[in-house]
């Protein structure tokens, strides 16, 4: 039984860290994970027992495997399998754990239509244009990003990108604030 209570330590500590450190509330996992934010808190503190019928769709959330969360003597897998997430115009693709300092992601924006709704975060933000062409909203001023091309720039200044003439790629890093900004914006249709 020691084992087990060992297990379900480590499990509700990874939880708990890969949902903080992705910068979500315990309501935004209840959303992606059609749990209960009540459901959650009682897993992560130890007043509920772990099940399948939480584990599941936790990790599903999480975008991490079952076998990340329960082995113990784990050492990190080098292949990453990113999932898509849609947001808006966008799908991104975490291309990096969700553990360290930056966060790399591809990502795939369509061209909106109207007035895109620029925001600000501690940070700076990096990009490169694989595929189409971006419209880098930055205050004022509208920047065009062609394939092949990069951007970087402070993210205390209001920002947007929506893409030009059709689908465009991109591969982007941030920080953590920037990531929480970008990655995690579902509820706005703008983004």
């Amino acid at each position: 039984m020691a084992e087990l209570a060992e297990i379900e330590q480590v499990v509700r500590a990874r939880l708990r860290g890969l949902r903080t450190s992705l910068g979500w509330s315990l309501d935004d996992l209840a959303r992606r994970s059609n749990l209960s934010a009540s459901t959650i808190s009682r897993i992560e503190t130890g007043r509920r027992t772990i099940g399948l019928d939480v584990l599941l769709p936790l990790a599903s959330a999480l975008q991490v495997d079952l076998g990340a969360l329960l082995d113990l003597d784990a050492d990190d897998d080098v292949v990453i399998r990113p999932l898509p997430q849609r947001t808006g115009g966008h799908t991104m693709w975490l291309l990096s754990r969700p553990t360290g300092a930056t966060t790399a992601l591809k990502m795939r924006v369509t061209p909106r239509r109207g007035r895109v709704e620029q925001r600000v975060h501690p940070g700076r933000d990096w990009f490169f244009v694989l595929e189409g062409r971006v419209r880098l909203h930055l205050g004022d001023r509208q920047i065009v990003v062609e394939a092949g091309e990069a951007a970087e720039f402070a993210t205390m200044t209001p920002h947007a990108l929506d893409a030009i003439d059709g689908p465009a790629e991109l591969i982007m890093i941030v920080d953590h604030d920037g990531r929480r900004a970008h990655v995690h914006a579902e509820d706005d249709p703008a983004r």
